[in-house]
């Protein structure tokens, strides 16, 4: 059994900005190359340069006609130009002229452009009066309606910084530049353990004294919105040896061990005793100067993560929502996991108390009013009971450094 840990003391809390630094320098799982198929929803691992020009010349965004700008200056529709039609562009070959001054090309959306040509006009903007001359009522500035070469991305220049989630769009441009495979960040293993002997599973009818095993299927439900891959392991009874062999088998194959229940100072409490008894486990964190969440812990055995996470429902998601979660998008190889994003503007309705040196998180609905910023009305109970978070649509940060909110303030609403 490893030597007890100062940081076990539940009456030293650590900040909340302390364990987010902590939670944000851990080391990242190990990159994979994956494909176009499996990469959505990963974040790169290395800063990736694109290998062409894209587009590889300049382009037609819309149907028109492919102009030199300098022609239609001071044009109107009291005044209109006329231009000489010099040929079509077809969508699935490079042209093969140039426009001379006073010319128009058809162009459709996609075309490159003839040499000579550095704008597009609309095609409702123009008139084709027959005999190979065009109308053209509105005048254009250079590159308008057109995507110039290079204009998404440079051949040579990074098109896609490392930490950069692969959604659509990026997918989208590993595409257009050929690129078939990218090396992402591992997506974390994450095991959810649920302890006490009150729990009995979801779809079990609970005798008296008995609850529902609600942790294990909301964080499951939570660690997959995050990107991460969740296991059920079951219910643990609250003795040290049996939580202490369910740590080492599910440390075996995760990155990250979730633990509900068992994290704070009551009798039946094991969770510390049982890291304690495992090889080469740390407790890092026991407490955390912050509400709802205060009893936290953080443990490390071989570079995994281990938390003990309060067992009331409300608590435990509010942990997840504030630690857990961008902690996995970090492990993931995200590079701002931790920042705080502006979440969406609103204002408080009411006075809410805060505790001066503990981050507290306050549960919000908001009320849409027209022509001016929500009412963000605090949801609050007690930590157990599941309609705080029903009926709420996100989280509003109340600073260490503050004794609480006053009502009217403008405050951002960072959602679920």
């Amino acid at each position: 059994m490893t030597e007890p840990n100062p940081a076990h003391n539940f009456l030293t809390l650590m900040p909340a900005d302390e364990f987010r630094a902590l939670l944000a320098a851990w080391p990242r799982l190990p990159a994979e190359e994956a494909d176009l198929a499996t990469a959505h929803g990963r974040f790169l691992a290395d800063d990736l340069s694109a290998p062409e020009d894209l587009p590889p010349a300049a382009r037609a965004s819309m149907d028109g006609y492919a102009v030199r700008a300098a022609d239609l200056f001071g044009t109107s529709e009291s005044g209109p130009a006329y231009l000489e039609k010099a040929g079509s562009v077809a969508i699935h070959e490079p042209p093969t002229f140039a426009l001379l001054p006073g010319q128009c090309a058809a162009i459709t959306t996609g075309g490159w452009l003839p040499e000579g040509a550095n704008a597009v006009a609309m095609v409702e903007h123009t008139h084709d009066l027959g005999a190979g001359t065009v109308e053209f009522r509105k005048p254009l500035a250079p590159n308008d309606n057109v995507l110039l070469r290079g204009e998404d991305a440079t051949k040579g220049e990074i098109a896609l910084r490392a930490g950069t989630l692969l959604r659509a769009p990026q997918i989208g441009l590993l595409a257009a530049l050929g690129i078939r495979a990218a090396r992402v960040g591992r997506l974390p293993r994450v095991a959810i353990l649920s302890t006490g002997d009150e729990l009995v599973p979801a779809h079990e009818t609970p005798p008296p004294g008995r609850i529902r095993d609600v942790n294990a299927h909301a964080l499951s439900a939570m660690v997959r919105e995050a990107g991460a891959l969740p296991s059920m392991l079951g219910i643990v009874p609250d003795e040290t040896p049996a939580l202490a062999k369910a740590l080492g088998a599910a440390l075996a194959d995760h990155d990250v061990v979730l633990l509900s229940g068992g994290s704070s100072v009551g009798a039946r409490d094991c969770t510390v005793a049982a890291l304690d008894s495992l090889p080469q486990a740390r407790v890092l964190v026991h407490g955390v100067a912050v509400s709802p969440g205060k009893p936290t812990i953080l443990a490390e055995a071989n570079g995994r993560a281990m938390f003990g996470l309060p067992g009331q429902v409300t608590s435990a998601q509010v942990v997840m929502h504030v630690f857990v979660l961008p902690f996995l998008r970090h492990l993931a190889g995200a590079c701002d996991a931790f920042s705080r994003a502006a979440g969406r503007s609103a204002v408080l309705a009411r006075n809410v108390a805060s505790r001066h040196g503990r981050e507290d998180w306050l549960r919000v609905a908001l009320e849409e009013r027209e022509g001016d910023l929500p009412l963000a009305h605090p949801r609050l109970g007690k930590s157990g009971l599941l309609r705080t978070l029903l009926d709420a649509q996100g989280l509003v940060r109340i600073p260490a450094t503050r004794e609480g909110l006053g009502q009217g303030a403008r405050v951002e609403v960072h959602p679920f």
